[in-house]
């Protein structure tokens, strides 16, 4: 069968209750994230969820962070999982995460796929939009410090984010994630995600620069992908790689290469010594994010399903690459529980919950193998 015919041999299966609907579906604890759900914040078109939080003591002219969950994870599990609210209280920045909800997609992925989504103006992209206004506003967000990373979908989100809303981001980090513009459908998403088909860096750069009517600088870009990825194909990183380098006019050559932590890295820099795209290629790696726990006294996240304890903290390292670890650590005492939250600029107060990240016992927990077809099913939303 082809792939389209398998695609529709499985969209027309019943509904199965046991077997396929509870697979993957396991979830961090939420309680242990400060985020607090927003509403509203604007017209979301994308009908999504947005979370946030902001640190008792915010650094002058806060940056902000958008950090995109992957598929069956929520904004406050992978807060969780990956440190992020913990990163923002220790440096000052406020941290929004949307969400996705199951009636949008069924394995609560992000469209990265549906032209609808994916396009300056409207639908997820405009919503995701809106959520960095509403923040920006209520907190007084530095607008040359607006930054975004995310997972999986998550990572093809981001894509497109950085490509439809250039002039609002600085950087952004793509973590298994896959060029912008390259699927307009299940089924090329599916081409992308198992095939990644070799494109020019021109072609694939022309696909951002039809995205808006940007002319000014573009963000800057960090990539990373286990390169024992069998989820999306780690050939991603290498078109995400050719796309940025284009559109920054760089060489397909690293200007640098050398590990860190183990792991390779590649680097470009532009004409003032900026590096302005870099890739993370994290050797035995499946699909997930890459975390440092084992070992790590002050380590930022909790292993999980899709988040990997590889002695790596994919997390400080993009941090870092925004330049949010640049000012000393902001240290407090106790919680400020009169600040106000983004649901009313500069009118609603709310309370700020500033416990610590949870930490589980160190050690990797055992992945869930599944068939090709059944995970990319899963990914797309086409099967719970």
């Amino acid at each position: 069968m082809s792939l389209a015919d398998n695609i529709e041999f499985f969209r027309n299966l019943p509904k199965m209750p046991g077997a396929l609907n509870g697979m993957g579906r396991q979830q961090l604890p939420i309680g242990d994230s400060p985020l607090e759900e927003i509403a509203p914040f604007g017209s979301n078109p994308g009908n999504l969820k947005m979370f946030a939080y902001a640190p008792p003591q915010l650094a002058p002219k806060p940056a902000l962070v958008v950090v995109l969950h992957g598929c069956t994870q929520t904004a406050a599990g992978y807060d969780v999982g990956t440190g992020w609210s913990k990163l923002a209280q220790r440096y000052g920045f406020v941290l929004v995460m949307p969400e996705q909800k199951r009636a949008n997609n069924s394995n609560t992925c992000f469209n990265w796929f549906a032209s609808d989504d994916i396009a300056r103006g409207s639908g997820e992209a405009l919503s995701i939009r809106q959520m960095v206004e509403h923040a920006a506003i209520a907190y007084g967000v530095d607008p040359t410090r607006i930054y975004i990373t995310g997972l999986s979908a998550g990572g093809a989100m981001t894509s497109v984010m950085l490509a439809t809303y250039p002039e609002v981001f600085a950087a952004g980090a793509i973590i298994a994630g896959l060029p912008y513009g390259i699927a307009h459908s299940t089924q090329e998403a599916l081409a992308g995600m198992y095939r990644a088909p070799s494109r020019s860096g021109q072609e694939l750069g022309d696909l951002v620069r039809k995205a808006s009517p940007h002319q000014a600088a573009w963000p800057r870009v960090s990539v990373w992908h286990g390169a024992a990825d069998r989820t999306v194909n780690p050939a991603n990183a290498g078109e995400i790689v050719k796309q940025w380098l284009d559109l920054h006019d760089l060489p397909d050559a690293p200007m640098s290469a050398a590990d860190v932590d183990g792991y390779p890295r590649e680097v470009w820099w532009n004409s003032e010594g900026q590096t302005v795209v870099e890739s993370y290629t994290i050797t035995g790696m499946a699909h997930g994010t890459p975390l440092a726990i084992a070992g790590h006294e002050d380590a930022y996240g909790t292993a999980s399903k899709f988040l990997l304890d590889v002695g790596i903290a994919s997390s400080w390292h993009i941090a870092q690459f925004f330049g949010l670890t640049k000012q000393m650590p902001i240290r407090t005492s106790a919680p400020d529980e009169s600040r106000s939250r983004p649901s009313r600029p500069q009118q609603a107060r709310v309370e700020q919950d500033r416990r610590s990240i949870r930490r589980d016992p160190p050690g990797r927990r055992a992945l869930d193998v599944s068939g090709t077809i059944t995970r990319a099913l899963k990914a797309t939303g086409l099967i719970k």
